[in-house]
C-alpha cells in the first residue's frame, strides 16, 4: 500500500523497514526485522505466533522498547512526526495523549493500591489534560464510554475488585481519556471469555468509528481480527509474510498464513491426525 491513501492524505502511522535487535552475549537476537507497513484511520491486525515480534512492533512505535534493545527504520512516522528523532521529554508528551497502548492484562497493568478512578484522573494530570473536578468528571465520562454501568461505584473500586472484562474496560477508559489518534491493543481480549470478548471489541470499534482513531489490534486469534479489523498483517520470526485484506483472510496464500488457519480448531466433526504448522526456514530469508 502507498504512504497516501486515495485521497492524498498522509497515512497516520508510516512505518518503514523497522528493526528491533537485543545484543545479548551469546549473540544479537533480532525481535523485529524489516516491518513496514502505513496504517490510516482504520483497524490494523496483526497476526502471529508468540514471538513472531507482534508486540515488539507495537512497543517500538511508542518509544517502550526496554534496555539493552535498539530500534532502528528507515521511517517511523506519526501524523508527519519523525518518532525516531523525537527527543524524549517530547515523546513523552506523545505517549499516552496522542498515541496509547493498551496492555494485554490488566491485572499486570492497573495499579493494585490505587482505585480505579484514582488511575484515570492520574493519567488526566499527567497529560495535563484536566486537574480537581474537571479531572473526576472526564475520569467519569470515559467509564461510561466503555459502557459501564454505574461509573461512580467503579471509580472507587480498586483493580482487584473487578472482573477480567470490567478491568480491561477500565483499562481502556484509561489509555483513551486524552482521546488519542492512534490505539495500540496488545491483545486486549486474550484473558476474557467469549461473551466479553465481544463486548469490548464492540466498544473499541464504536470508539474507532466516532472518534476517527487508527487502531492497531495485536492478537492470535485470526477468525477474530479476520471478523473485526480492515486489513491484517501476518508475522513470522520478527517479518511480515503476508498482508490481505480481513474479508479475504480464508483466501490467503502464504503457507504459514495457511497452516495458522488451518490449526484454527473446529467446534464440528473430528480432525486426525492433528494439523501441524510445518514451518520453512526460506520463510526467515
Amino acid at each position: 500500500m502507498s504512504a497516501e491513501n486515495a485521497a492524498g492524505t498522509p497515512p497516520l502511522l508510516d512505518v518503514k523497514n523497522l528493526s528491533v535487535r537485543y545484543p545479548l552475549r551469546s549473540g544479537v537476537v533480532e525481535a523485529v526485522r524489516g516491518v513496514s507497513f502505513v496504517l490510516g484511520r482504520e483497524r490494523l491486525g496483526i497476526v502471529g505466533e508468540s514471538g513472531s515480534g507482534k508486540s515488539q512492533t507495537g512497543r517500538a512505535i511508542l518509544g517502550l522498547t526496554p534496555q539493552p534493545g535498539i530500534v532502528a527504520a528507515d521511517r517511523l512516522r506519526f501524523d508527519g512526526i519523525d518518532l525516531l528523532s523525537l527527543p524524549p521529554r517530547e515523546m513523552r508528551r506523545l505517549r499516552g495523549r496522542r498515541i496509547s497502548m493498551v496492555m494485554q492484562d490488566p491485572k499486570y497493568s492497573l495499579n493494585p493500591v490505587m482505585t480505579v478512578g484514582a488511575q484515570i484522573v492520574e493519567a488526566c494530570r499527567v497529560q495535563k489534560l484536566a486537574g480537581g473536578r474537571a479531572a473526576k468528571d472526564r475520569a467519569l465520562d470515559m467509564l461510561a464510554a466503555v459502557k459501564i454501568d454505574d461509573p461512580r461505584r467503579v471509580f472507587g473500586l480498586y483493580p482487584h475488585e473487578l472482573s477480567g472484562g470490567m478491568g480491561q474496560r477500565a483499562m481502556i477508559a484509561m489509555m483513551l481519556v486524552g482521546e488519542p489518534d492512534l490505539l495500540i491493543a496488545d491483545e486486549p481480549t486474550s484473558a476474557l471469555d467469549v461473551t466479553i470478548q465481544l463486548e469490548v471489541l464492540k466498544i473499541l470499534d464504536e470508539l474507532v468509528a466516532t472518534r476517527g482513531m487508527g487502531l492497531v489490534f495485536i492478537s492470535h486469534d485470526l477468525r477474530l481480527v479476520a471478523s473485526f479489523c480492515d486489513r491484517v498483517l501476518v508475522m513470522y520470526g520478527g517479518r511480515i509474510v503476508e498482508e490481505v485484506a480481513a474479508a479475504r483472510l480464508g483466501e490467503a496464500g502464504h503457507p504459514y498464513t495457511r497452516g495458522l488457519l488451518g490449526s484454527a480448531p473446529r467446534l464440528s466433526g473430528s480432525v486426525h491426525p492433528l494439523p501441524v504448522l510445518e514451518r520453512d526456514p526460506a520463510w526467515l530469508a
